[in-house]
């Protein structure tokens, strides 16, 4: 068995997808929808790493809430965040923000920062040399 990388739920998965797109520079490789009587934000998308061994794809979920961070009672939890490496910290957070992400509130770790993407999923940016 091998894990070839998540998929995560959104309400516009073509937005998200775009929003990993930019982020992290994979291409979306295939993309289908929205389905016939369905909404426009209705679809699926699959990037690849350039390496090609790794992959993220987006699916329409039409009952989708946006996690909250950290858990709280009663409230959407998050199920799975993505770590991502970075050369610097700092400047991975401010490509980050000027990609559409924000800073979480809750920052556990000195080292890392946790942000959420356009739809509310956690990811953290860790040095590199840590992974």
């Amino acid at each position: 068995m091998r894990v070839s990388g998540p998929t995560l739920d959104a309400a516009d998965p073509m937005a998200l997808a775009a929003f990993y797109e930019r982020l992290l520079g994979w291409p979306i490789v295939r993309q289908e929808g929205p389905r016939p009587g369905n909404p426009p934000t209705d679809g699926w998308a699959m990037l690849r790493s350039p390496a090609g061994d790794m992959k993220i794809e987006v699916q329409w979920e039409p009952q989708y809430r946006p996690p909250v961070w950290p858990g709280q009672q009663g409230k959407q939890l998050m199920m799975m965040h993505l770590d991502i490496g970075v050369a610097d910290v700092a400047s991975g957070v401010e490509w980050a923000l000027a990609q559409g992400a924000r800073v979480a509130e809750h920052q556990p770790q000195p080292d890392v920062r946790v942000l959420l993407d356009p739809e509310g999923h956690p990811f953290c940016l860790f040095p590199d040399d840590t992974l």
